[in-house]
């Protein structure tokens, strides 16, 4: 039980436009679903940091 992955727990990454496809292969990976892309605005682009880098994220992935 310890390795299943739980579907209903909602999974979140930022990313820039450089790790924006990593993003959404980690999501498909382990979720097993189509993600949900959205752009960020410019206000939370001020203070969001991508999720796998220092740079600024461009877009919010969920599923």
């Amino acid at each position: 039980m310890k390795n299943e992955l739980r579907k209903d727990v909602e999974m979140m990454y930022y990313a820039c436009e450089e790790h924006i496809e990593l993003a959404l292969d980690i999501v498909v990976d382990e979720q097993e679903l189509a993600p949900t892309i959205d752009k960020i605005t410019d206000k939370e682009m001020l203070s969001t940091k991508c999720s796998f880098c220092e740079n600024g994220a461009l877009y919010s992935i969920k599923a």
